[in-house]
């Protein structure tokens, strides 16, 4: 599975890393979704009804932990990761609305349109993530 993610999950991953109360994110991210096969990254909320393209909201480590969206494109192995967020802590917040899902949605496309996306590797050592601008 090739993973890549829009600027805004880099963003929003970046500034969780940075901060130490939020120091598993990473390692959650890592957890999750590398190594993974389709059918076990098709787990969580499904917020449309395709099974070639599955949009689906991820709850990271618990109810209190984070919450990931993303959008699988099965037919070519490729997920990216659009945005995500902490439910606690200082930078957390209660899950996204509708609009702001259809809004991460047609971004998405768009970007895989534009190749206007990162995408994630992992380390040598398999601890941390690498982003490469396509």
């Amino acid at each position: 599975m090739n993973i890549y993610c829009l600027e805004d999950f880099k963003v929003e991953f970046d500034k969780l890393n940075s901060k130490k109360s939020y120091n598993s994110f990473e390692q959650e991210i890592i957890t999750y979704f590398f190594g993974k096969t389709k059918e076990e990254l098709c787990s969580g909320t499904r917020l449309n009804f395709s099974t070639e393209a599955p949009y689906i909201k991820k709850r990271l480590n618990g109810s209190g932990g984070f919450r990931c969206y993303f959008l699988m494109i099965i037919k070519d192995e490729n997920l990216y990761l659009m945005f995500a967020h902490p439910k606690t802590g200082s930078m957390g917040s209660s899950n996204i609305d509708n609009k702001s899902k259809a809004y991460l949605y047609k971004k998405v496309l768009g970007c895989i349109k534009s190749n206007d996306l990162y995408e994630l590797k992992l380390s040598e050592t398999g601890e941390s993530i690498i982003f490469k601008k396509l």
